[in-house]
């Protein structure tokens, strides 16, 4: 089986992550992949983990997260999604710093380890799926075992793991995770998840479970970001209900800004002198919430120093995220896509590129919030590039102009060619904002034009 042969394998299985309308609790079945771990013998209760659901910031979080353990000398399994180029993205361990040279992919699970995975696991697959009385799997369910093989299989300390879409339903939540960090919760896939805050922070808040009797290990920690009352109220009453402990940013866990440096005064300790290079206030808390799951891993035995810990928030690099990738012209890549996530991005441009006239490259989702996302933007530039991505969900750019009138606009069919006319129209010292789906953000950095 060579790897092209793995990926056009892996592109059978159904991938919701490319559909625009499905049946959310009809489709994401965990006993689905529940019941496939286990004929394979459970590969993720082997696994020490931390586990990631909010509506934004997760990345980021886990970035940060996986920069600090590993700066501590621990092997750390990051898992991931979407991607910005290439899926193997996805599944990455770090270790150390054995190469002085910057890799914003770093550790990503190489080709050939990727196909001899599939190879294995492939007999295992096809049996399940002709017996099973849930459907087949899905590519996440599939990707998402894979990932628990490699990190078993490669003996990582601890392994960081980004729910996909909500959380009770994610096929990450067949983990048994030592922590679990919630990030802000706010509207999104309504549709999927429910159109009210307390719906969508039930299905994120399905992570926190009770411990699994037989792992014998001590009470789940949940760590969150601030969130609306609403929000928080289902998380304490599902930290009660698991028998966990809550700790939460702005009430246990708190940040003060300095110039361009911050502070965290965490659990049990306080710890200053903090800088990220991550642009953006809500970077700053991300890595706050960071800080603090790191705290709250000494009863676990991990403890992690201030030293350690301020060297981990400095070497974090996450692509794709208030991301610098060109100085002339300045070109700032950001995928945005929801409301909340969007206004952060418009505050981050003002406070870092006061006065800038600012050309936007836009496109998104056709399952947005695209009336709001617009709005959000709105006050930043008068000339917008509308575009799509390479991607059956793509939004068609004429839709998006309806919510922008007024607006100089500039329709594309492509990144690329709206990459192309962007540079055509910046001047020397304008600001080119790319932001929306991750697809285009990873299509506009890829291009080498």
């Amino acid at each position: 089986m060579s790897y092209r042969e793995t990926l056009k394998y892996l592109e059978t299985f159904i991938n919701y992550e490319k559909l625009s309308v499905y049946p959310y609790k009809e489709s994401l079945k965990l006993e689905r992949i529940r019941n496939f771990l286990a004929a394979i013998g459970n590969p993720q209760e082997s696994l020490r983990c931390i586990h990631v659901a909010g509506s934004k910031g997760k990345g980021s979080t886990c970035a940060f997260l996986t920069y600090i353990l590993r700066e501590a000398g621990y092997k750390v399994g990051l898992y991931t999604s979407p991607h910005l180029s290439d899926f193997r993205e996805r599944i990455r361990i770090l270790k150390g710093r054995q190469n002085p040279k910057e890799d914003a992919f770093e550790g990503l699970i190489p080709a050939d380890d990727l196909t001899g995975l599939v190879r294995k696991l492939r007999p295992a697959i096809e049996r399940y799926n002709k017996a099973s009385e849930y459907g087949p799997l899905t590519f996440f369910e599939v990707y998402t075992t894979l990932a628990f093989i490699y990190f078993q299989e490669k003996k990582t300390d601890i392994a960081v793991l980004e729910t996909g879409l909500g959380g009770r339903l994610d096929a990450t939540n067949t983990a048994w995770p030592c922590i679990c960090a919630i990030t802000p919760i706010s509207y999104e896939h309504t549709q999927r998840l429910g159109n009210t805050l307390r719906k969508i922070a039930a299905e994120k808040a399905g992570i926190i479970k009770a411990q699994s009797a037989k792992r014998k290990m001590q009470s789940l920690t949940v760590v969150s970001a601030p969130q609306e009352e609403e929000a928080m109220e289902v998380i304490r009453n599902k930290c009660r209900k698991a028998g966990a402990k809550l700790y939460a940013v702005g009430r246990d866990i708190k940040y003060e800004r300095s110039g361009n440096g911050f502070k965290v005064i965490g659990i049990s300790a306080e710890c200053p002198d903090l800088k990220i290079r991550l642009i953006g206030g809500h970077q700053i808390a991300n890595a706050t919430l960071a800080v603090g799951v790191v705290s709250a891993l000494r009863p676990y035995g991990i403890d992690v120093d201030n030293a350690t810990i301020r060297r981990g928030l400095y070497n974090t690099l996450w692509p794709g995220r208030c991301e610098i990738i060109s100085e002339n012209p300045l070109t700032v890549v950001d995928g945005a896509q929801n409301v909340a996530s969007v206004s952060a991005l418009r505050e981050t441009v003002k406070e870092n590129f006061p006065g800038k006239r600012t050309i936007i490259v836009l496109g998104v989702s056709d399952d947005k919030d695209i009336k709001g996302i617009c709005a959000e933007l709105a006050d930043l530039s008068d000339e917008f590039i509308l575009t799509q991505a390479h991607s059956p969900r793509a939004l068609k750019p004429a839709r998006m102009a309806e919510y922008l009138r007024g607006k100089k606009l500039y329709l594309t069919d492509s990144v690329k060619e709206a990459k192309g006319l962007a540079s055509k129209i910046v001047k020397r010292d304008d600001l080119v904002l790319v932001a929306g789906s991750l697809f285009v953000v990873g299509e506009y950095r890829d291009d080498k034009k």
